[in-house]
């Protein structure tokens, strides 16, 4: 039975085990597990920085993930195009890239980043929505080598981006 529970909560959490003396654990399977767990925002916010055209962009070894912001999304309204690059097309920062449609307006795309996009979200090309529905995680619309990470430091980081947000509203 404690083996069946560990497994469970192997693929629901990342686990820890704690080596402790046995006479300290009457039940080693719910005692002496340390579980830490964490909501997709924690997972993603740390490391997405923006623009000021509300892009934002995540970079994972050597390759960032581009999307637009939630409060890009919201402006915009529902999402029913999306133009993207070409694989292997080359952009330099603030170059635009694409172009998203909406019932209320055209928004232009600016890469956050120089280099050259190797992926598209080719779910988008079905299902638009995507962006609205899921703007930081399956509605991103490209994938981009990096190839001047300084560049990383001229954007904003999550704090930085919701400061700017709210003196717009303002």
């Amino acid at each position: 039975m404690a083996m069946r529970v560990l497994s469970a909560m192997r693929v629901l959490s990342t686990v820890t085990l704690v080596r402790r003396p046995a006479q300290e654990c009457r039940l080693v399977w719910r005692s002496c597990l340390v579980r830490s767990l964490a909501t997709g925002s924690q997972l993603l916010s740390s490391a997405l920085k923006f623009t000021d055209k509300h892009e934002w962009i995540s970079v994972e070894n050597g390759i960032g993930t581009v999307g637009i912001s939630k409060f890009a999304q919201d402006s915009l309204g529902e999402v029913v195009y999306c133009s993207l690059p070409e694989v292997g097309k080359k952009l330099n920062k603030m170059d635009e890239f694409g172009t998203l449609e909406s019932v209320k307006a055209v928004s232009e795309l600016y890469s956050p980043l120089t280099g050259e996009v190797t992926e598209i979200n080719g779910a988008l090309t079905d299902n638009p929505g995507l962006v609205n529905q899921s703007c930081y995680e399956e509605g991103w619309l490209i994938k981009l080598t990096v190839d001047n990470p300084s560049e990383l430091d001229d954007l904003m980081s999550e704090d930085a981006y919701e400061k700017y947000v709210k003196a717009l509203e303002d």
